[in-house]
């Protein structure tokens, strides 16, 4: 198996225009927004745009796993630095609401586990959430019982049923993370 290749810098600067143009749209119009107006965005035609990410999936990964590192960043940064059971809920609030700022992402999230990107997010969220569950659980602030796939699929399902209004999204996470407490 051949290494990839780098690319050259024009090809690298255009593949940046592009995930800054799709971060804006996918943002503004959700996961589904359209690729035409993306390659617009960024100054590149159709052909560049696809020739960077042949497929809508691949672009998504390419945008989100940026974002999702950088929870999961904030995740172990909270492993030690804080209250066990405020570090979960804080950095679980902040996943639903990165969840609900997207439209289509907590869907694609959860419902897409067949394809690669997505699983590879939802890898990152359960490796670096399921520290932070621990130490809640260790605590004795969280039941025995709860998985991180549980917790995320919860944050998850609030931002799907908030989509249309994403500003109860918090209460209803504050609500339903009551529920994991022993």
């Amino acid at each position: 198996m051949t290494a990839p290749r780098r690319l050259r810098a024009d090809a690298r600067r255009s593949r940046e225009r592009v995930i800054s143009a799709a971060t804006e749209v996918f943002l503004r119009d959700g996961a589904d927004g359209s690729l035409e107006e993306i390659a617009r965005q960024a100054g590149v035609g159709s052909a560049t745009l696809h020739r960077h990410f042949p497929s809508r999936w691949e672009l998504l990964d390419a945008v989100f796993t940026g974002t999702v590192r950088a929870l999961c960043e904030r995740a172990a940064g909270d492993t030690a630095a804080r209250d066990p059971a405020a570090a979960l809920t804080s950095w679980l609030h902040e996943v639903g609401e990165y969840f609900s700022d997207v439209r289509g992402l907590a869907a694609a999230v959860l419902h897409n586990r067949g394809n690669t990107s997505c699983e590879a997010c939802h890898r990152l969220l359960v490796q670096h959430g399921g520290p932070l569950l621990a130490r809640a659980i260790a605590s004795g602030a969280v039941r025995q019982d709860v998985t991180i796939e549980e917790l995320l699929a919860l944050v998850g399902g609030v931002a799907l049923a908030t989509e249309q209004d994403p500003s109860v999204g918090h209460r209803l996470r504050t609500l339903a993370l009551e529920g994991i407490k022993p």
